[in-house]
């Protein structure tokens, strides 16, 4: 939930689609591609714009009825490239449930010390405690069995166009069947559950203030 970001104007906006829409489980970006040229569709596709969006000042987190926006500071824009390249891999999409679950692959696997990362994939995962539970775990348990990510190795912007969308997927660990899970991978979810939900409690207060603020102007 970090920005596969849809823009409208200069502001994007990181969950799009209402919660009905589910993620396509074809694979749109193939093997051969670059992942310059799979980074380049994906933001066609999203309607990010040239740069993907990592450029614009304020990032909008679409909530009903009132979203909100945050400044798109340089630590959030950086795990935003790799976050970028996780969707590219993993072909989760840019709707709600696709986001929870890219979010959960994420913390499964570990997003070091990008603390952006961990922040705003807790607001996904709990996201998607609502809207694709059974989705959110099964991309919880994918995350746990991931050989690493580009929170831990790195990606550099140089070679974007020297590796393709097949190697990052090999590099990831992707091609595994998932196996069922175990006592260890059900509690781990439960544990993660806890922040991710209290990551949505500020919202309803934030909503009041933002209301009570509107309604003492016009008095």
């Amino acid at each position: 939930m970090i920005e596969s970001l849809c823009s409208t104007g200069n502001i994007p906006i990181l969950i799009s689609a209402p919660p009905s829409k589910l993620s396509n489980t074809v694979v749109r970006y193939p093997d051969g591609l670059s992942l310059l040229e799979a980074r380049a569709l994906f933001f066609r596709d999203a309607k990010l714009g040239p740069d993907g969006g990592y450029g614009d000042r304020w990032v909008c987190v679409e909530t009903k009825p009132i979203p909100f926006y945050f400044p798109n500071w340089p630590s959030r824009v950086a795990a935003a490239r790799l976050h970028d390249l996780h969707h590219l891999a993993t072909d989760y999409e840019t709707d709600w449930p696709g986001e929870a679950e890219i979010a959960a692959w994420e913390i499964a696997s570990g997003c070091a010390r990008y603390h952006a990362a961990w922040i705003l994939n807790f607001g996904g995962f709990g996201a998607g405690l609502v809207v694709a539970p059974r989705r959110l775990f099964r991309a919880f348990l994918r995350g746990r069995r991931a050989k690493t990510n580009l929170y831990k190795s790195g990606s550099d912007e140089s070679r974007l166009n020297d590796i393709t969308v097949g190697m990052l997927r090999d590099q990831l660990g992707l091609r595994a069947a998932l196996p069922s899970a175990n006592t260890a991978d059900v509690g781990l979810f439960l544990l993660w559950c806890i922040p991710s939900v209290l990551a949505w409690l500020p919202l309803p207060f934030l909503t009041l203030i933002l209301f009570w603020l509107i309604v003492r102007s016009k008095f």
